[in-house]
């Protein structure tokens, strides 16, 4: 699963914004093959009085967590791949607003404490993926 988590000073994106992009993350990763409903993308609002950087109050900036669970990268290369597109995709949304300090970081981590609606996922590109990609639902296997 990839939780994208974007932690955001008022009035950054407009609400047709926030679903623009959180459908273009779902699009990028229905395209490598995994199911549309493991992607899923929080915003949080926050206020310029709690978002600090270098200690000091940020009156615009965005910080997004991307935790990648149901894929890793397998090298650096790979690693440095999947940054820029992040980067790409977050581009237009971002540099539009003069000022604005933004950043992410994508951590990978164990699927072994993951699961979905209390079913532990299908192996990576298993024909029980393949099925839950093409219901866009979970289903035991």
């Amino acid at each position: 699963m990839p939780l994208w988590t974007v932690h955001h000073t008022p009035g950054t994106f407009t609400d047709a914004e926030k679903h623009q992009l959180a459908a273009r993350v779902a699009d990028h990763y229905e395209e490598l093959g995994l199911p549309r409903f493991y992607v899923v993308t929080l915003f949080h609002e926050t206020r310029p009085e709690d978002f600090f950087v270098g200690g000091e109050p940020a009156p615009a900036g965005v910080r997004i967590t991307i935790d990648h669970i149901a894929r890793r990268n397998p090298d650096q290369e790979s690693r440095r791949r999947t940054a820029q597109w992040i980067r790409s995709m977050l581009q237009p949304h971002l540099e539009r607003n003069a000022g604005l300090h933004w950043e992410f970081h994508v951590d990978e981590i164990s699927d072994d404490l993951w699961m979905i609606n209390g079913l532990v996922p299908p192996p990576a590109g298993s024909g029980a993926e393949k099925l839950w990609a093409k219901d866009n639902a979970t289903s035991p296997y």
